[in-house]
């Protein structure tokens, strides 16, 4: 029986390169922001649209940042023993840093009666559920069927998440017309 057998560098050019692949996209996807939500403050049809500051960020992306400098970390530890080329390790690092300063980059969020806009991405209120938000730094929304990636944190300012949180309320209670005004209907 022959036994499969990959070389560290050819493993880790692998990671990098999923790494890689993930870190751009995202990039990518941060970029398409403005474009997604072009206008701030209150929208056509009862909808909010806000941006948050680095501060804002930082504290809604705590837990991932200290996560990512422990992925930064690890690596090193390992190398010498797995025999994993520095050059792989170097650029494993340069993509999680690059990963780091994109979580806290100002970002812009929206809420509307059909999605909620984060990240640069869009996300249907189909598949997102919200345990209610008791004020603090951050709004968090579960995504359906994400196991333990489901948590997806929404920041800004008091005044813009106590508007997301109305509206999100809303929206679970079939209140949404609320936010309507007459010259829209």
């Amino acid at each position: 029986m022959a036994m499969f057998s990959l070389s560290s560098a050819a493993v880790s050019t692998a990671v990098v390169a999923l790494v890689a692949a993930v870190v751009l996209y995202d990039g990518y996807r941060l970029r398409r922001m403005r474009a997604e939500v072009p206008m701030l403050g209150e929208l056509r049809n009862g909808g909010w649209a806000w941006e948050s500051d680095s501060e804002y960020e930082v504290i809604r992306n705590g837990t991932s940042l200290l996560t990512l400098g422990i992925m930064m970390a690890l690596p090193w530890l390992l190398a010498e023993s797995s025999e994993t080329p520095t050059s792989a390790v170097l650029i494993f690092d340069l993509l999680l840093g690059l990963h780091c300063l994109w979580l806290m980059v100002p970002k812009r969020y929206a809420v509307t009666q059909t999605h909620l806009f984060a990240d640069g991405f869009q996300y249907s209120w189909d598949g997102l559920r919200s345990t209610g938000w008791s004020g603090g730094s951050r709004l968090v929304l579960q995504r359906k069927g994400w196991w333990v990636f489901a948590p997806l944190p929404v920041g800004g300012a008091l005044s813009d998440l106590e508007q997301a949180a109305a509206r999100i309320e809303a929206l679970q209670s079939g209140e949404w017309a609320l936010f309507v005004t007459d010259e829209q209907e």
